[in-house]
């Protein structure tokens, strides 16, 4: 099928303006709830008397869409947010077409579709140029060089210097996560320093910097065995100590013990078990597959090999390997 002609301009996150359709689409989450809060901001400033309604599409009801759309007593300007675009009833799919037609005076209608299939109709509608929109795009990072990027962009529009060794150890200690990205760039801009260092994110981030361990312990724990071999064999020729990778490892397992089997609200546990939210919310991504007796036998291959290298044993390579083996195999 070929794809349809898209007229509407398609602008990136950073770029949201108000226009009467909003079409924020992609799968970065993280991305686009940033875009639907700066549209908001921006509504808002313009006038603070801006109504503000929510739909889910997906649970959409027909009639919805044109209701709150109608002009207000005061005639207040709105901005009606809807999401879950991607899983939308055909009643949502049929009014909003109809409504593209003769979009209401004063009325910003955000929709926000995270990918697939479903509304295509919609879509193309919206595309072609349907009421007057516009399209946000919320594609995600996935290459270094976009999430590098991105973080400079985070400097750069608080006006903050910050280096490019900075940058590339940031990128590496959160490459796994846009929104802790994010969090981590916003925490070094409350830093009082002229200018962002290496140094800087090190006194922030040091327990997530050895980023040649953690990106071992990651392939190990997600069960990648022949990926964690290879790269504990570059971190080593690339003049690795074995002492932080043991560290790095028994970081990881000892969060995802403490956190096994709870349910508790990220912020809520991290405060009981001294971390941080994000390393709950890691811990139990890095839980996929894993149970309690295959987590006491790896902490059990840790301190074996953190043994080994520190003195009790000949080969400290083949102990760290052996070590990433049983990792991989999830304790077996």
């Amino acid at each position: 099928m070929a794809a349809s002609k898209v007229v509407i301009p398609q602008l990136a996150f950073n770029k949201v303006r108000p226009a009467p359709v909003v079409l924020v689409s992609g799968t970065e989450g993280f991305l686009a709830d940033r875009a639907i809060r700066a549209l908001r901001e921006l509504l808002k400033a313009e006038d603070p008397s801006l109504e503000i309604h929510d739909l889910e599409a997906d649970q959409y009801s027909p009639g919805e869409l044109i209701t709150l759309a109608s002009p207000s007593l005061f005639n207040e300007p709105r901005l009606i947010r809807v999401v879950n675009v991607e899983k939308c009833t055909d009643a949502f799919i049929t009014e909003t077409i109809a409504y593209l037609a003769h979009p209401a005076d004063d009325t910003y209608v955000m929709l926000r579709h995270a990918g697939g299939v479903r509304g295509k109709k919609l879509l193309d509608a919206i595309r072609g140029g349907a009421g007057g929109g516009i399209e946000i795009m919320c594609l995600e990072l996935k290459k270094d060089s976009e999430k590098t990027d991105f973080a400079a962009s985070e400097f750069a529009t608080a006006g903050r210097r910050v280096t490019g060794g900075a940058l590339r150890s940031l990128v590496s200690a959160f490459s796994d996560d846009l929104a802790e990205l994010a969090s981590a760039c916003q925490q070094l801009l409350a830093d009082d320093s002229d200018e962002i260092t290496e140094i800087t994110v090190e006194r922030y981030y040091s327990g997530r910097v050895e980023t040649n361990a953690f990106k071992v312990a990651d392939a190990a724990i997600a069960g990648r065995t022949g990926e964690a071999l290879v790269l504990l064999r570059h971190a080593l020729s690339s003049g690795a100590d074995p002492v932080p990778i043991v560290a790095a490892f028994a970081s990881k397992i000892r969060t995802m013990a403490k956190i096994s089997g709870t349910n508790a609200p990220s912020g809520q546990l991290a405060s009981k078990l001294g971390l941080a939210p994000w390393q709950i919310d890691r811990g139990r991504r890095d839980l996929q597959g894993w149970n309690d007796e295959g987590l006491g036998h790896c902490i059990e291959a840790i301190a074996s090999t953190d043994a080994q290298i520190k003195g009790l044993g000949r080969d400290p390579v083949f102990a760290l390997e052996r070590m990433v083996t049983v990792i991989a195999g999830r304790g077996y």
